[in-house]
């Protein structure tokens, strides 16, 4: 996905100002910067849920705004921060994701329950198939949400706040998820997580700051730059742990 001089107002406000970016195909990119700098109204401009006021989005080449409701569907799985209703069952929220193939009165063919089975399974949540959503935890409905996305089998991913109210295991398996998604099934994946040391296991970084668009690059390359720091207009200290990255509060 490419965007051009990307612009959004919300009345008098202007929330994104002229980003241009492109967002690789078969790589994790991660939203990072602090509330209120867009990161949310970024992801909804690439699913094309907003208007922008000056601009373009493109996809596959051919500017998002001129695909229909039915092909962006089909090719852009939306995880936003609300959930669905809490009186459906676990299988019938992640088939919500089938609609875009099936349409609302279609119906479930072998191919869309094989669709569904492989979303549950890969986010652990096969066996509260018949279980009903207001008896999940908050974690596990977030799972059961991630799973409606993945069921749409869609070539996009974009996906806002995925870890929330997740204990550090699973947070740790979604990152692994979404990675897979990306590297093994060649989905271009976006998300905005808050978690530093979450963001940086992403293959890129997207980083926004009050006066817009920091850097976008490696996370080598957004640690080099010093560019957490720039965008939350303090001192960021990220150490080396592992194989990964932390975040180092510094409370003195």
């Amino acid at each position: 996905m490419i965007g051009r001089e990307v612009s959004v107002r919300y009345g008098t406000r202007r929330v994104l100002e002229r980003l241009s970016f492109e967002i690789l195909a078969g790589a994790w990119t991660c939203l990072v910067g602090p509330n209120g700098c867009g990161k949310s109204t970024l992801l909804r401009a690439l699913a094309g849920l907003i208007d922008l006021d000056q601009g373009s989005i493109s996809l596959e080449g051919r500017l998002l705004a001129d695909w229909s409701r039915r092909e962006r569907a089909r090719r852009i799985g939306w995880l936003a921060q609300t959930s669905s209703p809490a009186d459906l069952t676990v299988s019938e929220c992640v088939a919500l994701g089938r609609f875009a193939h099936t349409g609302w009165l279609g119906a479930v063919q072998s191919a869309d329950a094989a669709a569904i089975a492989r979303a549950l399974a890969a986010t652990g949540a096969s066996d509260w198939a018949t279980r009903r959503l207001s008896t999940l935890s908050g974690g596990e409905r977030q799972r059961v949400q991630l799973a409606r996305v993945l069921a749409v089998e869609a070539s996009v991913l974009l996906l806002d706040e995925p870890t929330t109210h997740l204990d550090p295991p699973h947070q740790e398996d979604i990152c692994r998820l979404l990675r897979a998604q990306a590297q093994g099934c060649g989905a271009t994946v976006v998300s905005a997580i808050h978690d530093l040391s979450l963001a940086l296991m992403a293959d890129r970084l997207l980083v926004l700051g009050p006066q817009g668009l920091v850097g976008h690059g490696t996370p080598e390359q957004a640690l080099a730059g010093d560019w957490l720091s720039l965008a939350f207009g303090k001192s960021i200290k990220i150490i080396r742990s592992g194989a990964g990255y932390a975040w180092q509060p510094q409370l003195g």
